[in-house]
């Protein structure tokens, strides 16, 4: 497991390219008795220094995930490229609600773009990805969180073997 340092970023720069891109991202925690709550995530911001992440939830399909969230502060989130499958997941155990700032609901809109541009290269029309991410803009959560350990989940014989930086 790719643990960060006070020196590294977990992420490198490549990484941190990919994972705001046209990639496909789930986000997940547990909540009490352990039960696991999943949500479809619109997007994707990273820190300038490379210590932060934050994905951004439709609240109306993601209370189940927000509250999980609330109460443990653990999040896993795979970020995966769907005409590839090229898959990277992080976890972090302190995720927190965070405000939304200036401009993350045009990133959210640029993410829809970049989604379906990759799904229309499997044959899927934008309408897909535009359906799959839908919400208003009042609807945005952002969730921040530390990342603390990374895996390539790529399907294959090197899935959940720790991420290396390229």
């Amino acid at each position: 497991m790719v643990q960060a340092s006070p020196a590294l970023p977990l992420l490198d720069e490549e990484h941190a390219a990919f994972i705001q891109g046209g990639v496909s991202i789930n986000a997940a925690s547990s909540g009490p008795g352990n039960l696991p709550a999943v949500s479809r995530a619109l997007g994707c911001r990273v820190s300038a220094d490379r210590r932060r992440v934050t994905v951004f939830l439709a609240v109306s399909r993601s209370a189940a995930l927000l509250e999980a969230i609330s109460a443990s502060r653990r999040i896993a989130v795979a970020f995966s490229l769907p005409s590839t499958h090229r898959t990277i997941q992080l976890k972090g155990t302190d995720a927190a609600l965070a405000a939304i700032e200036t401009g993350d609901h045009e990133l959210a809109e640029r993410y829809t773009r970049a989604f379906a541009s990759d799904l229309a290269a499997a044959g899927y029309s934008e309408v897909v990805a535009r359906t799959l991410l839908a919400h208003q803009r009042s609807d945005l959560a952002a969730v921040e969180f530390s990342p603390t350990a990374a895996f390539t989940q790529t399907p294959g014989p090197g899935a959940g073997a720790p991420l290396k930086r390229t």
